[in-house]
């Protein structure tokens, strides 16, 4: 029995954003395809949680107008679902049976906004707008973070042992002294790990350094 390929999102341009839209009720998705449509968004619609489980994530900025209460799994139910296969696009919850503790453990799980039924369209242009803009930002870091990587993979043990302890403020002679090498040698990896890091300056090899989430622990003899 052979895996059924997964359904393709509609097709947008290299960073045409795409509002993703979760309700059972048939008129609620056709007036929000008609609303995001208006003013030039992309839309995919499903009827269900499973729908759009089936589908591949989309790979430009992006959200997800989420009925909160769906038949079999609920919106909250794929909230969670979402968060555990590592898909953080932004949710926008509305509903028409909303109440406090349902709204705080969707909020508390990272949802955008919690809108409630029926919902004024300049709301939810709004909501979506600040959605689209929080994953775009989160997909720029996550871009420059895997960049950063890739550039620390090329560097040898020896100089990311060098890297971890300059960017921990280590001065030349210290990093030399922890590390059993002569100073002369500690300059030539500091030289080599900027030039394979494309860092311009001290600072913004820290900076990257940071983001890669790498410390090391300075001897508290260090001077």
């Amino acid at each position: 029995m052979t895996e059924r390929p997964k359904p393709s999102l509609p097709q947008t341009g290299n960073d045409e954003p795409i509002v993703l839209v979760v309700d059972d009720d048939p008129s609620v998705r056709r007036a929000l395809i008609n609303l995001f449509e208006s003013v030039g968004l992309k839309v995919a619609a499903f009827g269900s949680a499973p729908e759009i489980l089936q589908s591949k994530p989309p790979e430009v900025p992006s959200c997800l107008v989420l009925d909160i209460r769906l038949p079999g799994l609920s919106g909250l139910d794929l909230q969670a679902d979402l968060a555990k296969a590592n898909i953080h696009t932004p949710i926008i919850f509305i509903t028409g049976h909303g109440d406090i503790p349902m709204t705080v453990r969707a909020m508390k799980s990272g949802a955008v906004d919690f809108l409630t039924k029926p919902v004024r369209d300049q709301d939810m242009l709004d909501a979506v707008q600040a959605a689209i803009e929080r994953d775009r930002k989160r997909r720029e870091i996550e871009k420059t973070v895997s960049n950063v990587r890739s550039r620390f993979e090329s560097l040898t043990p020896r100089e990311r042992d060098v890297l971890s302890l300059v960017a921990s403020g280590m001065m030349n002679k210290h990093v030399a002294a922890e590390l059993g090498l002569a100073e002369i040698t500690v300059k030539i990896y500091r030289g080599q790990i900027m030039r394979k890091m494309g860092a311009k300056s001290l600072a913004e090899l820290v900076k990257m350094n940071e983001a890669l989430g790498i410390q090391h622990a300075k001897r508290d003899e260090q001077t």
